[in-house]
């Protein structure tokens, strides 16, 4: 059981993971987007949507850095374990915090508002209660982390080297084995939303408009009634970056 849980498990879940979303970008690419129902609500999806995705970005980073990053690298820069678990508590728990307050305003507004819960598919439902119980399992553990005598808090001992020893292609069961089982859950849980990613709305991660944020602006005039059209001297403005100029 350890070895399938821990050594095949985890590139069963990889391989859902680039297997299906080749898939879903081959096979549906109209299918490829968020289903935004804005138009039905938005002053909560303005509250819920970036508390939500900003939370879940620091939650990413921090355990892309928690995950990656071995202990002996932040010990030889003079970043000891006490500070570093201190730093990751605390961020983390704002991060935890944020993504949950974010997703329940999400959860809510999904099934008061008619419309937006009528356009609700059942992959939603699932999708939102598999990231649900995610979540909620990793603010527990960071919780429990901040207990002085909380039990294999550092998981940079043992979560850390299996997962590095994944892409190694020798994955270290012993080391996952020896993590406390809130560890386990949350790890198989966690496996499981990133191979629910491609076939769930989830998938628009892996197009997020980035280039927004260095597009230039898109400038409204009104129509001025003295001067001709065209008489105004134009002024030099940004050059577009990943889109194409469009003069209105």
């Amino acid at each position: 059981m350890d070895v399938l849980l821990w050594g095949v498990l985890p590139y069963v879940a990889i391989l859902l993971l680039i297997g299906g979303t080749i898939w879903r970008y081959r096979y549906d690419k109209f299918g490829w987007t968020t289903r935004s129902s804005e138009l039905y609500e938005s002053r909560l999806l303005r509250i819920g949507s970036p508390l939500f995705h900003f939370g879940l970005l620091v939650v990413i980073i921090g355990h892309a850095m928690g995950l990656v990053i071995p202990e002996s690298w932040t010990d030889a820069i003079g970043v000891t374990e006490d500070m570093y678990h201190v730093t990751a508590v605390f961020f983390g728990l704002i991060a935890a915090v944020c993504t949950l307050v974010g997703l329940g305003i999400l959860i809510y507004r999904r099934r008061r508002t008619g419309p937006v819960f009528m356009a609700t598919t059942t992959n939603d439902k699932v999708m939102y209660v598999v990231l649900t119980a995610a979540l909620v399992l990793g603010t527990y553990i960071t919780l429990i982390g901040m207990l002085p005598d909380a039990e294999g808090v550092n998981y940079r001992e043992t979560v850390s080297p299996w997962f590095r020893s994944i892409f190694y292609l020798q994955p270290d069961i012993d080391a996952m084995n020896a993590a406390p089982f809130r560890f386990h859950i949350h790890v198989l849980v966690g496996m499981l939303v990133f191979a629910m990613v491609p076939f769930t709305r989830l998938v628009h991660a892996f197009t997020a408009p980035v280039h927004y944020l260095f597009r230039p602006y898109i400038v409204y005039r009104s129509r001025d009634a003295v001067r001709a059209p065209g008489s105004r001297t134009s002024r030099p403005g940004w050059a577009p970056v990943g889109t194409q100029d469009r003069q209105r």
